[in-house]
């Protein structure tokens, strides 16, 4: 049982994404900006931004991307977050809390991209523009040895494909990744996509494969930029790989934490008893967020750090 604050911040997400979830059903009283900014907004209320962070806005290369800088920072340390929302129905502004708990913790400052969505822009547009600002925060002279990567849900899984062209184009990588609940596998053929379906209040299997067929557009759900389970991800970054043990998406991230291992990437998998899809935003009122998010902060300060 959740604690009581953090069942109705559950429960107020929930409601939140039923503006999306209509839109999904052929609902027309509102369009999709306006389905979106409602569950945004919503979610903006449901999980405020922590005190001992500033917000502003930068443009990496035609990216509108906020930037969260903490009153204590480690000068240069930076950390690129790919937020979800199933590449449909999230926005950065939905994501202070998390990021602002992030860049508090980590003391680094923070970017998170708001690349565009589908429908109306389905894929591949929303990883071409988180490419493009990855390359244009680079290009502003922040040293990829100072710089981590993080984000979940259709975040967690991109910012794998976003290594992969980095490393394809010759373009510097981060020095680590934290994967939190990734959206590896659009194909959900994996075991959870069964056994766990009705566990997570949040995510369905049924909802899932709505959201893949928007954001594909056509394309196979195997395309490797997609399920990164598929992909080439050889000389990747270490990668920390979080899950909640009651997700339909946990079996593609068991097997995405295997397919960096077998390709000689360094990675760890934490499996979280009981927890759903992207409990971290729920930092402050369920210990097991707070605990989670230490964890990665950790991972990430060892890669930052230089040994002495």
């Amino acid at each position: 049982m959740l604690p009581v604050n953090a069942q109705k911040a559950l429960d107020g997400w929930k409601e939140a994404a039923m503006p999306v979830l209509l839109k999904m059903q052929g609902a027309r009283d509102q369009s999709w900006p306006e389905a979106r900014d409602s569950y945004v907004a919503a979610l903006e209320r449901l999980f405020p931004a922590p005190a001992g962070v500033t917000f502003s806005q930068a443009d990496l290369d035609g990216i509108a991307t906020m930037v969260v800088t903490p009153d204590n920072v480690i000068e240069g340390r930076t950390l690129f977050y790919i937020h979800g929302g199933g590449y449909v129905h999230g926005g950065i502004k939905a994501y202070r809390g998390l990021a602002g708990n992030y860049a508090r913790q980590l003391r680094a400052r923070v970017y998170v991209p708001d690349y565009r969505q589908a429908p109306e822009y389905p894929f591949p547009t929303p990883i071409e523009d988180t490419f493009t600002a990855w390359c244009a925060l680079l290009a502003t002279g922040v040293d990829a040895k100072s710089l981590a990567i993080s984000g979940d849900s259709a975040g967690g899984a991109m910012l794998v494909t976003i290594m992969r062209k980095a490393r394809d184009a010759q373009i510097p990588l981060p020095a680590a990744a934290v994967a939190i609940s990734p959206w590896a596998d659009l194909t959900h053929s994996g075991a959870s996509a069964r056994v766990r379906n009705g566990l997570d209040p949040l995510c369905s299997t049924e909802f899932l494969n709505q959201l893949a067929g928007i954001f594909l557009a056509g394309e196979l759900p195997t395309h490797p930029d997609a399920s990164p389970i598929f992909a080439d991800v050889r000389d990747l970054p270490p990668t920390l790989i979080q899950i909640g043990e009651n997700e339909v998406m946990l079996s593609g991230a068991i097997r995405l934490a295997a397919h960096l291992g077998e390709n000689r990437v360094r990675s760890s998998l934490e499996v979280w008893s009981g927890m759903f899809h992207v409990w971290h935003l729920f930092a402050g009122l369920l210990p097991e967020a707070d605990q989670a998010l230490r964890n990665a902060v950790r991972f990430l300060d060892d890669a930052l750090t230089p040994v002495t």
